[in-house]
């Protein structure tokens, strides 16, 4: 009896390769555009806008980060002081209320 060195089944193994999947979540949604550029020229973020603000913002109520944001080191700054304004404004919650 004489045993061949190698996969069972011949060339093809017996098994198919599944394609591989990608590891990581992909995060390629359209930036938001949350900034505004005023008369004279000047960038700002309108803390009364809640509906742009929302969408900055997780489930649980987080300002999200610049990754997912897409805002500039300026811009994000911006955002979360305009957050923080409408929240103690009570425009926007601190926290969500699921329970």
């Amino acid at each position: 009896m004489a045993f061949k060195k190698g996969k069972p089944g011949g060339p093809g193994g017996g098994r198919e390769r599944r394609e591989k999947q990608e590891k990581f979540q992909s995060f390629n949604k359209p930036k938001l555009k949350i900034t505004r550029t005023s008369a004279s020229g000047e960038v700002y973020i309108d803390y009364k806008d809640t509906e742009s603000l929302r969408k900055t913002m997780s489930g649980n109520g987080k300002i999200l980060g610049r990754k997912r944001t897409g805002a500039t080191a300026m811009e994000q700054r911006m955002l979360a002081k305009a957050v923080k304004r409408a929240r103690y404004l009570a425009l926007l919650p601190y926290v969500s209320a699921g329970f």
